[in-house]
């Protein structure tokens, strides 16, 4: 397992948390996700051998967010 942690932008609001840990929790390999509202961040634990960082930043851009 690998945790990466990952800078989201564009988020308000608890809703906001919401979809981007529904977006993240959705990615093949993650086995958990904590979205910090605060911190404009998101840290994930993930199968390194399943899905990559990369992927993790491209699904929360599809749900609307600037990851970085």
């Amino acid at each position: 397992m690998a945790t990466a942690t990952i800078t989201v932008k564009g988020m308000t609001c608890g809703g906001c948390v919401n979809s981007v840990t529904k977006a993240l929790k959705a990615v093949d390999g993650v086995q958990e996700a904590n979205v910090d509202l605060q911190g404009q961040n998101a840290t994930v634990t993930f199968d390194d051998s399943k899905t990559s960082v990369a992927a993790l930043k491209e699904a929360v851009e599809d749900a609307g967010y600037d990851a970085e």
